[in-house]
């Protein structure tokens, strides 16, 4: 008598690896590696900083503070920053094959932005609400609007969308 052994389907295999355990692992192993090559460049520019690894909504959070030099590494507007990230990201790839949402955080810079940003959401909301007049706000990264689109929608009787490409794609603000 044979036996016959079947492989998993791609839904069975794709299934199993995103159970939230095996989600959970792959985002720390995210940090993991996000946190190694963070030290090495720290280390080459011979800056000082502590690296905390966090997990949060679904993705991996590395934070970068401490040290007097950080600045330099947020940029204009956050625009190192944002090419940090992206470089981090295509690290974190390259080590696990899978593409990354994690988020990069250096002296506590898109925390206070994000703070900012929710301020100016909500009183753009208002504003139009009480006005009926749309808003259009400048230009901003995608981590800037998704904040801006989150604070609008806590606000009833208004709505937000995007518009234009990027780099100049904003966020417009409507009374609904």
């Amino acid at each position: 008598m044979s036996e016959t052994v079947q492989e998993p389907s791609q839904a069975e295999a794709t299934s199993s690896e995103s159970s939230p355990s095996n989600t959970e692992a792959l985002l720390v192993q995210e940090g993991d590696v996000a946190g190694d090559y963070l030290e090495r460049l720290l280390d080459l520019l011979d800056y000082d900083g502590d690296i905390d690894l966090d997990v949060e909504a679904g993705r991996a959070v590395v934070s970068i503070d401490g040290g007097d030099d950080l600045e330099k590494l947020v940029g204009a507007r956050g625009q190192v920053l944002e090419a940090l990230q992206e470089l981090t990201r295509l690290a974190v790839q390259q080590e696990t094959g899978v593409r990354s949402r994690l988020m990069l955080d250096i002296a506590g810079w898109r925390a206070d932005r994000r703070e900012e940003l929710t301020t100016l959401g909500r009183t753009t909301a208002e504003s139009v609400l009480e006005s009926g007049k749309e808003t259009r706000l400048r230009p901003m990264t995608p981590f800037e609007r998704k904040i801006i689109h989150d604070a609008v929608a806590a606000v009833d009787g208004v709505h937000s969308e995007s518009e234009g490409e990027e780099p100049n794609r904003k966020v417009v603000v409507f009374k609904s």
